[in-house]
């Protein structure tokens, strides 16, 4: 699964559409209720950006940023729309949040078979008060097998980030592919600018929980 583009393209693009078209979608769908999360598909060749999308949770509690997103790129109102639509396995998934158990599925079924993320599960907990990814992973799927102790499920990864269907990366995983080391500690700067942004749009989600914002999903 070979990308044409250069590491430090692929994250100069990912960090660019973040700020520049889903940071401000995100903020408006904040500010009515909805969750930080969204998502973009990029062509693979050219990294431009095809369909950009967050978190509508307003309308449905399944429409996540990564489903919204895709839910986006494969609707059409014309053969011709459809013709000129690429195929998944030419395209690149991102997705601000390491996506959950609903919307890794969401990318798989659709056929993405690369995918990246700014921020992980841990931090969706521990940074936005959003534990639900984590929750679900480990209380759904985690199945304990007859040996495991409580530290050896514990140490278990939530999924396999390289599979059969997709390779997963967060774009810290990706600075490791980064040879020069002033480089590499320019684009670590820039992943951290680009994460603050969030910080804003998560303490206007948090407020508008607390005032009972409306939503359609069960788990705010």
């Amino acid at each position: 699964m070979a990308n044409v583009n250069s590491t430090t393209t692929l994250l100069s693009t990912i960090l660019r559409v973040t700020e520049e078209k889903i940071v401000p979608l995100t903020s408006a769908g904040v500010s009515s209720g909805s969750k930080l999360f969204g998502a973009a598909i990029l062509s693979r060749a050219t990294l431009e950006p095809l369909t950009v999308a967050t978190n509508n949770e307003r309308a449905s509690p399944l429409l996540h940023g990564e489903i919204n997103c895709i839910q986006q790129f494969f609707s059409s109102s014309s053969p011709a729309a459809d013709a000129a639509r690429p195929a998944t396995k030419d395209c690149v998934f991102f997705a601000t949040h390491e996506p959950c158990s609903l919307c890794l599925s969401g990318i798989t079924w659709a056929g993405f078979n690369e995918f990246y993320y700014l921020f992980t599960y841990e931090d969706s907990r521990d940074l936005f008060a959003i534990p639900y990814d984590i929750d679900i992973l480990e209380q759904v799927f985690r199945v304990p097998g007859p040996a495991d102790t409580p530290a050896s499920l514990a140490a278990r990864p939530l999924y396999n980030r390289k599979n059969k269907f997709f390779t997963a990366k967060s774009l810290v995983d990706l600075l490791d592919e980064v040879a020069d080391e002033t480089e590499r500690a320019h684009w670590a700067a820039e992943i951290e600018r680009v994460k603050a942004l969030y910080s804003g749009l998560s303490e206007t989600y948090q407020e508008g929980k607390k005032a009972g914002a409306e939503s359609a999903s069960v788990w705010k």
